[in-house]
């Protein structure tokens, strides 16, 4: 199985929730299964938000193309 979110991601993600420093190591066995919820909820949520604004710019084009 492949990755499912790049380790770039994931440090900034840990250090825009205020817990980077836990992972500067390279060690995530510090980091409580609530931050990695955290991280999670964080993640999904920007996905979703880049897919709105990708479906919102695809549909003002569509829009203009008429």
């Amino acid at each position: 199985m492949g990755k499912v979110m790049s380790e770039e991601t994931k440090y900034k993600l840990a250090h825009d929730l205020g817990f980077g420093e836990k992972v500067e190591d390279h060690d995530w066995s510090d980091v409580t299964t609530g931050e990695v919820g955290s991280m999670v909820r964080e993640a999904i949520k920007r996905g979703e938000q880049a897919i709105a604004e990708e479906g919102k710019a695809n549909g003002e084009i569509h829009q203009n193309a008429k």
